[in-house]
């Protein structure tokens, strides 16, 4: 369901979506193009910025604009506002280490310099109480360009995150990767979850199976395998090149020295999809977006 259209904003209002960042340029215009859209869908100016890393990428492969990082952005926001508010709404799928330690240390570091200003920060795209059909239906619309793509019948399909310390997350891909078996239904051989990569030591061992590891496991080491990306925008990782292009490739090599035949392609990432700007617009309404009293609720 849409969420409900949402009233204007005042002049001392500002909001910035926000992803981890990356040190390629694609990563940083496909999330200004997510501002743009979700801008339009809420009727107010949305800052396109990142935690780290996208400073990094030369203006001039930004259309001469550079990128901006989320606390040198607020930092100036304030310093014009100085009770001024701010939504920040993160491009994540889930709570990563980054939106409950990460942020909030920066936002008290941004208090102690602007202690009138008021900040909240929404919840990330799926959250406990809500099932993500949406993305789900998302990513099962992918796989099934991919396949028309590629011209085949039902492959066997791999839903492959980022990985992560946090259990949380981890349990994210397991919910979407339930959802996207569902969706899928007879249109897949069979579906299954894996991580890009980990972090050493049993206590990340959740995040197991690694696509390598899925990949050289049967059925999932012959014959034709989507592997449906669950990330938000291309870079280092799921652009063209990147990890999870180069664990395919390797993958495939090792098949056919063992004397196999596996065939891999990858989908398109999720951020330009319509039901994201959704769903952001929901998270935008619960964390108070046209309601000042919510957006007052916490400091900066």
């Amino acid at each position: 369901m849409a969420a409900k259209a949402l009233r204007f904003m005042p002049d001392d209002f500002a909001c910035f979506l926000f992803d981890n960042g990356s040190f390629r340029a694609d990563s940083t215009r496909s999330l200004r193009r997510l501002a743009g859209r979700l801008g339009e869908r809420l009727g107010h100016r949305i800052e396109a910025v990142s935690l780290l890393h996208s400073t990094r990428v030369p203006a001039e492969e930004l259309d001469g604009v550079p990128a901006r990082l989320l606390e040198p952005a607020l930092d100036a926001w304030f310093a014009a506002h100085p009770r001024g508010r701010a939504l920040l709404l993160p491009l994540f799928f889930g709570p990563s280490g980054a939106l409950t330690e990460y942020v909030p240390e920066r936002l008290a570091s941004l208090r102690a310099r602007h202690p009138e200003a008021r900040a909240v920060l929404a919840q990330p795209l799926v959250v406990p109480d809500e099932e993500p059909v949406e993305l789900a239906a998302a990513l099962a619309d992918r796989v099934r360009a991919t396949v028309a793509e590629r011209g085949w019948s039902r492959p066997k399909v791999v839903l492959c995150d980022h990985g992560t310390p946090q259990r949380a997350v981890t349990e994210v891909r397991d919910r979407l990767g339930a959802l996207l078996a569902k969706a899928l239904g007879g249109e897949a051989e069979a579906v299954a979850v894996a991580s890009m990569e980990r972090r050493e030591g049993e206590e990340y061992a959740f995040n197991e199976p690694l696509l390598a590891t899925r990949l050289g496991t049967a059925p999932y080491d012959a014959g034709e395998v989507v592997v449906a990306l669950q990330f938000l925008s291309p870079g280092r990782h799921a652009g063209p090149g990147g990890d999870v292009a180069t664990i395919c490739a390797e993958a495939e090599v090792a098949a056919r020295a063992a004397g196999r035949e596996l065939r891999t392609t990858m989908t398109a990432t999720l951020a330009n999809d319509p039901r994201v700007v959704e769903v952001l617009a929901r998270r935008a309404a619960a964390a108070g977006w046209g309601g000042a009293e919510a957006l007052t609720s916490r400091r900066a």
